[in-house]
């Protein structure tokens, strides 16, 4: 269980031997060529080493990837049950297990809303606040080490497509 102590940095925390990214190389072969690879096919196996750093993060502080999202969703300030299920595409039913588990914790809280008695509001505790924050210091500097390689411009310009595909998503009538 998470206990609020961040006893190690990042950088000291151990690495399995090859770096970050080795695990994913022995499962999913090490080498890709570029003119084998169609642009779906190269967005799934980009999901795949996202999602497998992710994942491994969480696991190294003790969070399930749901609960880890549910911190980092939490560090921008109180959410109602209902923004949170649909930040999370389920019904507020279905969050109700996770918000059971992450207030065991000690890492969420539930709390009514002012003026409205039949709402809800989520917040962060102290602890679950440290969790969140060094859980997402550890995820942006592992995707900063995914794509570090890139050039300047290679970077911004990967930033500009995605920006632009992310945004797309989350506006067009065919996204919901």
């Amino acid at each position: 269980m998470y206990r609020g102590e961040v006893s190690k940095t990042s950088s000291e925390r151990a690495r399995p031997r090859g770096g970050r990214f080795a695990g994913f190389a022995q499962v999913h072969g090490a080498g890709v060529d570029p003119a084998e690879l169609d642009v779906a096919g190269g967005l799934v196996q980009l999901t795949g080493v996202v999602q497998g750093l992710y994942a491994g993060i969480s696991e190294r502080h003790d969070l399930t990837p749901v609960q880890a999202k549910l911190l980092c969703v939490l560090l921008d300030g109180p959410k109602g049950m209902a923004e949170l299920a649909q930040c999370f595409g389920v019904e507020k039913a279905a969050l109700t297990g996770l918000m059971d588990r992450a207030e065991r914790r000690g890492l969420a809280e539930r709390s009514p809303v002012p003026g409205d008695r039949r709402a809800v509001q989520v917040t962060l505790t102290d602890v679950g606040r440290r969790a969140a924050i060094a859980f997402h210091a550890e995820v942006g500097e592992a995707l900063n080490e995914l794509i570090g390689h890139l050039s300047a411009a290679d970077r911004e310009h990967f930033q500009a497509v995605m920006a632009g595909i992310i945004t797309r998503c989350r506006t067009s009538p065919s996204s919901s």
